[in-house]
């Protein structure tokens, strides 16, 4: 009977935090090996498997960092592929998961919906599968009317292309990708810097990187409260507050300091896209390599932030950011407790915050350094880059399509982890929590 016993299979499933990293990974490695085939580059010849793995990593982990140029190498299978990536790796690949189970009519199961729960950052399960429904139809209606907007603009420069060029950059730029179809073979990585001055591209861009980049949670509780701001939970008011100033506060700054070649709707349009797009979109319509080195600086940091939880977007988020300065600004005025918008915030979240920025700055100055050694290049060109990845933003300096395999592992690396999320990775990896029979005697340490 016992021998019986403990020859039994014991079958493990698995939490809903290592379903979704091992849900990209999946995503990720599928993509890699459609790219490879030769219908999927314009040469018709089998891309390396090394570069189609960047690209698919990229595309799922909506970075935009790329090793080929996205127009001129790949075909229209290639580039098909690649936005059914960018599609996927936005929404979630829980969400593409159980939004197909629910249109073939399958009952969504309890696990299910608490996977798509984690996936989303919902606060209950409850209203999961309506809240996903609400999603889809947003997410579908938003990329049509940006599609629709730049439509006539790349028709009239483009010709019928026009039709996918619109649509490919509608829902690169509401992912928060940065993909852009613009390369030619002689001229490559231009992005949207033949637009810079168009003030149709430049709003309706940015505004699909804002409602992309700002949470599913935050769109529902603004179509559910309209413009009574009191009535929002305290996450949308943090976001909002924390967007508006992370947008406006840089804008000013780079309107200042740089672009002062342009003229004055130009300069103020290129100064508020920038500013936009350093949170996870990727997209550029100037030289970044041409900005100011504070300007870079700048630029790192808000990288490192990126968007916020529940959307499309990676990095450590607004809200983790938002709330390290509520606890900085309590400690300060020697409160007990982090409160906003009289509310009060637990210390369990505090400690999280302070969890994932810490892990996110580790990562990205250990894969800065890391780079820099192996390249021989200058640090801070090399942390430009690891801050892109990691914040999964896309922006590059030029130095992405000449690094050596090495260099591009350590870039895949973050993009994953940048997407999947500190806190993500961390519960995969320890899926139960630590069992705490007694407690240690506390003892003070000075700090600060």
């Amino acid at each position: 009977m016992e021998k019986n016993l403990s020859q039994a299979p014991v079958r493990k499933k698995l939490s809903s935090f290592q379903t979704i990293t091992l849900g990209f990974a999946a995503i990720i490695l599928l993509g890699a090996l459609l790219l490879m085939l030769p219908i999927s580059s314009k040469s018709g010849q089998v891309t390396p498997f090394s570069k189609t793995l960047f690209t698919a990593t990229s595309a799922t982990c909506v970075t935009g960092l790329v090793v080929l140029d996205t127009g001129s190498y790949w075909s229209m299978f290639g580039q098909f592929i690649i936005l059914v990536l960018i599609q996927i790796g936005g929404l979630g690949v829980i969400t593409i998961a159980v939004a197909l189970a629910m249109l073939s009519g399958k009952k969504i199961s309890l696990m299910q919906r608490s996977t798509l729960q984690d996936s989303i950052a919902a606060f209950n399960v409850g209203g999961i599968v309506r809240l996903t429904r609400f999603i889809f139809k947003g997410t579908f209606i938003i990329e049509l009317i940006g599609a629709l907007c730049m439509m006539p603009i790349f028709i009239s420069d483009y010709g019928i292309k026009g039709i996918w060029l619109a649509c490919f950059h509608s829902i690169s730029a509401f992912c928060n990708a940065g993909f852009d179809i613009f390369g030619t073979i002689n001229n490559k990585f231009i992005s949207l810097v033949n637009y810079v001055s168009n003030p149709i591209i430049n709003i309706v861009i940015i505004s699909l990187i804002i409602i992309g980049g700002i949470g599913f949670l935050t769109w529902e509780d603004i179509c559910k409260h309209k413009l009574e701001f009191q009535k929002y939970r305290l996450q949308t008011k943090l976001i909002l507050i924390t967007t508006l100033i992370l947008i406006l506060v840089p804008a000013i700054f780079f309107f200042y300091i740089d672009f002062n070649d342009l003229s004055g709707s130009s300069r103020i349009l290129a100064s508020l896209f920038q500013s936009v797009t350093l949170r996870t979109a990727g997209f550029n319509t100037v030289d970044l390599t041409k900005m100011s080195e504070a300007s870079k600086m700048l630029m790192i940091m808000l990288m490192l932030i990126g968007g916020c939880p529940g959307s499309t977007a990676g990095g450590m988020k607004t809200t983790t950011i938002a709330v390290i300065f509520l606890n900085t600004i309590s400690t300060f005025l020697r409160k007990e407790d982090t409160e906003a918008f009289d509310r009060r915030i637990e210390n369990t979240i505090v400690k999280n915050a302070c969890t994932v920025a810490t892990f996110y700055i580790f990562i990205f100055f250990f894969g800065g350094i890391a780079i820099s050694v192996i390249e021989g290049l200058p640090i801070i060109d090399c942390m430009f880059e690891t801050a892109s990845a990691v914040g999964t933003v896309g922006l590059s300096l030029g130095l992405t399509p000449s690094l050596c395999g090495a260099s591009h592992i350590i870039l895949i690396i973050l993009m994953y982890l940048g997407r999947v999320g500190g806190l993500t990775l961390i519960y995969a990896a320890f899926k139960t929590r630590c069992s705490i029979d007694g407690r240690y005697p506390l003892e003070k340490v000075t700090v600060g």
